[in-house]
């Protein structure tokens, strides 16, 4: 795991390359899924979450479409405190895992498009999907 220490400066220096490094350097370990956290270089405190807010407030900045839309975050916003709040949390992790599973299993279903009939391939999207989103926990089952 890479330890990024964020000093009271704000600056943030990656242990493992002993160098500073700026927001853009920590969405691409984003992108290309490396295991990281970001620490206050005083406390220790865990600050990754706090990173990762900022930068998806930037990338909702300088975008043209923005991903969260304003109806979008004032529902999240509402789920804050709700009885409801670890299950949102839940849903919303699990649907984000089945929508890249469904965008691989797309990538993989063109690829191999030259392979099989057009309405096979289409007959095997929807079962994937049927079956996908009915291995989703209900709100009650316990993992």
């Amino acid at each position: 795991m890479i330890i990024i220490k964020r000093y009271p400066t704000r600056r943030l220096y990656d242990t493992s390359l002993s160098k500073y490094v700026n927001l853009k350097y920590i969405r691409e370990l984003i992108v290309s899924n490396q295991d990281f956290k970001i620490i206050d270089s005083k406390t220790e405190e865990d600050k990754t979450r706090n990173i990762l807010l900022q930068i998806i407030g930037e990338e909702e900045t300088s975008v043209q479409q923005s991903l969260l839309t304003d109806n979008l975050l004032k529902k999240l916003i509402c789920f804050y405190g709700n009885d409801n709040q670890n299950y949102m949390q839940q849903f919303l992790e699990q649907s984000l895992n089945v929508f890249l599973e469904q965008q691989d299993n797309m990538q993989t279903v063109m690829s191999n498009l030259n392979k099989t009939a057009p309405f096979e391939i289409f007959n095997n999207i929807v079962k994937q999907n049927i079956d996908m989103w009915s291995n989703i926990n209900s709100p009650n089952d316990k993992k």
